[in-house]
């Protein structure tokens, strides 16, 4: 069942976001499930929402690829909600 991942991201700003896709490189293109990826600046710093698979693979991507290159200091609030429908080009 595919899932929409929303971490909001508090205290992060853009630089922030940019260094971390920077760290992580080509392995966000490869992620195994991932089927959309994007990001955007809120009140209090960033959100970021993705669409997977499955939970499973969102969080074994999050704890195996996300958690070890985070900033000190940066703790994303995750929520999950399973999707009835994905529609891409």
């Amino acid at each position: 069942m595919p899932v929409m991942i929303v971490a909001e991201v508090p205290g992060h700003s853009r630089a922030g976001y940019d260094a971390m896709r920077l760290a992580m490189g080509e392995v966000l293109h490869r992620a195994p499930g991932l089927i959309l990826h994007t990001a955007h600046p809120v009140a209090n710093g960033w959100r970021v929402v993705e669409v997977w698979e499955t939970k499973r693979e969102a969080d074994r991507f999050f704890a195996d690829e996300v958690v070890p290159r985070l900033p000190a200091g940066i703790h994303p609030r995750r929520s999950a909600v399973e999707l009835h429908d994905v529609v891409s080009r």
